[in-house]
């Protein structure tokens, strides 16, 4: 008994167990470094409805980054625009990308140089050698040198206003496979709605949709995202609109999840065309553009 005593005594103290809310693998480093554990391995409220949603949001990408995985053959190249402290791009590499034969590259877009540098940083001090970080609007990003000609896979959570449109926009033309978008802050078409509330009041019944103030940003708001899911569907997508579970600390949960299938695109073409006319948003055709139809495949 005395024995024992001593070689419990004796025995070093065992590792702080980590909260059940970290995924196996994930680099505790990183988490820390990110903020997310506490120096002694902890998680505080805030920190753990972080954890939560990036875990969420990772749970739809993985799928998609398999699957171009599976047609490639290779590494995956994904483009993380308004990538702020990087803490969605991070993960996916430390969850997925890290140890891939493959390869594989994340490139976080971001404007403010602060963050990119702290995330370049701590990209170098973990190894995470498959991670770029570049200062640069979204709409810059489209025509950079930095970046290649293809990306497999765009995302851009909260990018507000008209990054967001712009964020397709680059994915379109990079021939994205897999575009993830949480719209945030859609003001643009409000602003249309607004300005020709005057001529359009008393022109049709439905203008009363937005005939209040309250009523023309709220219905401009889920209007932009009723555009930007027809212009995807015009271009051959398949779109899949959900809610972000949560998020609740947060009124812009929308998840827009689009696949490249080669769709039929004059339907929806017509759609957003008819859309646009009927509710007097004709100038923002160049926003919210289609393919030139006329022969486009898959039509």
């Amino acid at each position: 008994m005395k024995h024992a005593k001593q070689a419990t005594r004796a025995a070093a103290p065992s590792a702080p167990e980590l909260p059940p809310e970290v995924r196996p693998g994930q680099s505790i480093e990183l988490l820390k470094e990110l903020h997310i554990l506490t120096r002694d391995g902890k998680l505080n409220q805030d920190s753990r409805r972080k954890l939560k949603q990036v875990y969420h949001l990772y749970n739809f990408i993985e799928p998609l980054l398999k699957d171009v995985q599976e047609q490639k053959g290779g590494g995956v190249s994904l483009v993380d625009h308004g990538a702020g402290k990087s803490y969605l791009g991070f993960i996916l590499y430390d969850l997925f990308f890290k140890g891939q034969e493959q390869g594989g590259h994340i490139y976080g877009i971001e404007t403010r140089e602060e963050l990119v540098q702290k995330s370049t940083e701590l990209a170098a001090r973990l190894g995470f050698g498959g991670m770029s970080f570049l200062p640069l609007s979204v709409a810059e990003s489209t025509t950079s040198s930095s970046l290649p000609e293809r990306i497999d896979i765009v995302t851009a959570l909260h990018a507000c206003n008209t990054a967001t449109d712009d964020a397709i926009d680059f994915a379109l033309k990079k021939q994205a496979k897999h575009m993830v978008l949480v719209p945030c802050c859609q003001a643009e078409v409000a602003s249309v709605l607004r300005k020709n509330k005057g001529k359009d009041l008393g022109r049709s019944a439905l203008t009363e949709i937005w005939r209040h103030p309250i009523h023309t940003r709220e219905f401009g708001s889920q209007l932009t995202n009723v555009l930007r899911c027809l212009q995807l569907e015009a271009h051959g997508y398949q779109v899949t609109v959900t809610e972000l579970v949560g998020w609740e600390h947060s009124m812009k949960n929308e998840l827009i999840v689009a696949t490249y299938k080669n769709l039929p695109r004059r339907r929806p073409a017509e759609r957003l065309d008819e859309v646009m006319s009927e509710l007097g948003l004709q100038e923002m055709k160049a926003r919210f553009y289609t393919p030139q139809a006329a022969g486009a495949a898959g039509e």
